[in-house]
């Protein structure tokens, strides 16, 4: 085993697990799943007093935190990376009932932020739904025949929280006529012309765009004037 000349993880008892197989110089049992150096020789925990303690592993550092806090007595585990050269630390040694009342402790702020969680989604749910309501209600003052539920679908379609498209771009956000129109275009785009099987069938962009244009701009055009009421 390595030697510590000094425990790397502050003040406190400090644990080893062994990379071999050690046995307890005083009481000489073992091998010793975690033991303590005093002076050189391998102590087992009860023979050094921590055998009333439990190991809690690292990973949760609100847990280990609490845990020690609450721990009269508690000490750092630490084994040898011999790839590294060095001791690292595996975890801590703490009263079970400190253990306990910290879990109860972690357990409840998962709750809050449980809680917390649910509550922002319906926060960021009501806030979504005001949104496409503004946004289907200005492609409405823009396009004042597009019909309504028409209008509804390509404002939620461009509204998605998180999905990049313009409804969420700063624009879109704040309802700019550029932003909106470009959300009816595209959704007359793709759902009122062949655009899709034109770029599916190896058409460039541009070129599917220019192919479809005149039928896009009619459409918008429709929505934007009653013809049918001067026809």
């Amino acid at each position: 085993m390595a030697p510590i000349a000094a425990p790397p993880y502050g003040n406190g008892p400090l644990v080893v697990q062994p990379l071999k197989k050690r046995h307890c110089a005083e009481c000489r049992s073992g091998p010793l799943p975690l033991l303590v150096l005093e002076e050189g020789a391998p102590r087992c925990l009860d023979c050094v007093d921590l055998g009333h303690l439990v190991f809690l592993a690292r990973g949760d550092t609100a847990l280990t935190r609490r845990s020690r806090e609450g721990s009269s007595l508690s000490a750092v585990v630490v084994r040898f990376n011999r790839r590294r050269g060095r001791y690292e630390r595996q975890g801590v040694l703490v009263e079970e009932a400190a253990l306990a009342r910290a879990e109860d402790r972690c357990l409840a702020d998962a709750e809050a932020r449980r809680r917390r969680r649910a509550r922002d989604a319906r926060r960021r749910e009501a806030e979504d739904v005001r949104f496409t309501d503004a946004f289907a209600r200005e492609i409405r003052r823009l396009f004042p025949h597009c019909p309504a539920d028409r209008a509804r679908a390509i404002a939620a379609h461009a509204s998605v929280r998180g999905s990049g498209r313009v409804g969420r771009s700063s624009a879109g956000r704040a309802l700019s006529e550029a932003a909106v129109t470009a959300a009816v275009r595209a959704s007359v785009r793709h759902t009122e012309t062949p655009y899709d099987q034109l770029l599916m069938s190896g058409v460039p962009r541009h070129e599917a765009r220019r192919r479809i244009a005149a039928t896009v701009d009619t459409r918008l055009w429709e929505w934007r004037d009653d013809i049918t009421a001067r026809a």
